[in-house]
């Protein structure tokens, strides 16, 4: 099974979402084809994960120093951007090897990953192993609207989605945020399958590994 992970947008807290799937069990694996704002010698999103979880099997596409889309960092620095069609192949094959491949978006789900264009929408359409989308949302106000949209973008492409995970739940919720839990799988007729405790990334390993199953329904 193959589970993108996908944000209504930048800084939702799609990392910390990937990390806490990555502790449900079974043998993970996680693909993150594009990594921007980092240089060659930085930790990006995938030593957060491992920081966090342990996990080795992890794998890096691109990574490009400007902290813009994929499209536009690769522009400015002046490489070339794999296929989304290269990176499916590569996510297949692993996936014939794991019980879970877990590919993290660069922010939202209409960001390009390649010089077409094409976004991790378009990736997923070229997958031949089965798959669904997790989308990370905020919790406070906006999340309707920016939920629902990437909601409609996937179904209008014909995308399955296992769920919604809110990706920094307040200890203290405001009254909109108690609201937008509820309103959230009304507005777009997808559960919410996940919060994700505001602050999680700063656990250590053991508390956010042995934690991180109990944030899931």
């Amino acid at each position: 099974m193959i589970i993108l992970i996908t944000g209504t947008d930048t800084g939702v807290g799609k990392t910390i979402t990937t990390a806490a799937l990555a502790v449900r069990g079974g043998a993970v694996a996680v693909v993150k084809p594009a990594q921007t704002g980092v240089l060659a010698d930085e930790p990006g999103d995938l030593a957060d994960i491992e920081r966090l979880t342990g996990l080795t099997e992890l794998h890096e596409g691109i990574r490009l120093r400007d902290p813009l889309a994929p499209t536009t960092a690769a522009r400015r620095e002046g490489v070339p951007l794999p296929s989304v069609a290269e990176h499916a192949k590569f996510i297949d094959d692993l996936a014939g090897s794991y019980d879970t491949v877990l590919v993290e978006g660069a922010g939202g789900l209409l960001v390009g990953l390649d010089a077409e264009g094409n976004d991790i929408a378009d990736l997923a359409a070229c997958l031949t192993t089965p798959f669904a989308f997790v989308v990370v949302a905020r919790s406070g106000l906006g999340t309707l609207n920016h939920t629902g949209l990437t909601v409609e973008a996937l179904r209008a492409r014909g995308l399955p989605i296992e769920g919604l995970v809110i990706g920094a739940w307040p200890a203290e919720p405001d009254l909109a945020e108690q609201c937008n839990l509820e309103d959230l799988p009304a507005v777009t007729g997808v559960p919410v399958i996940g919060r994700i405790p505001a602050g999680a990334g700063q656990l250590d390993r053991e508390a956010f590994t042995s934690a991180a199953p109990s944030w899931f329904v």
